[in-house]
């Protein structure tokens, strides 16, 4: 493997953004170069490519992360193995599109000339402050080597939970990959029930953001269950277990926060196509 890898990161939108960043703020940042129009700026780390025939020539990437709308993807691997040519061959590709199956990104690669492993990845947006988890999963005709690689360049974002079967990657989009934007709708409903008993703006968006954080690390520091922490909170007829009455009633939480991940995993497994 690489000392310092070769990447090319197709697509840089919010979340290839994410991963970029998280990359770039790394200690060893690898070699990238970034293929998207919208993004301008190059240094001795980072080289930008509007289209394809923009790839430096001495350019070959160890692996190739394709961060594009699941519906583009097919045309952007034909492009970059015109671009790439006999480099395409020493490539991996690491998808982290939701739905996408490695089959099927694998067929649009031997359809632009190569005959290479999928890898694929659900990281999520956190990643750009390297507090992100990515659920990963790798083929069999992976190399060790080519696996071990696309775990790091996971792991400099954040965790890392791999799995052996890679429809698991419907539910981890579901939970983690879109998780993220559920935490960010709970705290702005709490902002927004905060304001309406009285507060502040300011005071209601500190007390929201701040408990969110307090749990979290309570969550990731102690060793007990979830469920064993909500409990430890909620004394006997007091203001958590009123509020709790609520929230946990059937047709609440427990219904609709299962309903929100089906939904969620629906969506995945149509976007496989």
């Amino acid at each position: 493997m690489p000392s310092t890898p070769s990447i090319l990161l197709a697509g840089c939108g919010k979340l290839g953004g994410a991963l970029l960043d998280g990359w770039l703020a790394s200690p060893t940042p690898p070699k990238i170069v970034v293929l998207d129009r919208h993004r301008t700026a190059s240094d001795d780390t980072l080289t930008i490519a509007s289209s394809p025939a923009e790839i430096p020539a001495s350019f070959t990437p160890d692996i190739i992360v394709l961060a594009v709308k699941p519906a583009g993807a097919d045309k952007t691997i034909e492009d970059i193995g015109k671009a790439l040519g006999s480099r395409f061959k020493k490539s991996a590709l690491l998808s982290v599109m939701a739905g996408r199956t490695c089959e099927a990104l694998a067929s649009a690669a031997a359809k632009a000339g190569a005959e290479i492993p999928v890898l694929r990845a659900m990281p999520n947006t956190p990643s750009a402050i390297g507090a992100g988890i990515s659920g990963f999963y790798a083929p069999p005709n992976a190399t060790t080597e080519q696996a071990t690689l696309c775990h790091e360049l996971l792991f400099a974002v954040g965790d890392v939970v791999r799995v052996e079967k890679e429809e698991d990657l419907l539910a981890v989009t579901a939970v983690s990959g879109s998780g993220p934007a559920y935490v960010f709708l709970l705290a702005e409903l709490l902002e927004k029930a905060g304001e309406s008993h009285g507060l502040s703006k300011e005071t209601a968006r500190r007390l929201a953001r701040g408990t969110i954080y307090g749990a979290g690390r309570m969550l990731d520091d102690l060793p007990d269950d979830a469920e064993d922490l909500r409990k430890a909170v909620t004394s006997p007829n007091g203001t958590t277990a009123a509020a709790l009455s609520v929230l946990m009633a059937p047709d609440a939480w427990p219904a609709n926060i299962a309903k929100a991940i089906d939904a969620a995993t629906k969506r995945a497994d149509e976007l496989a196509g």
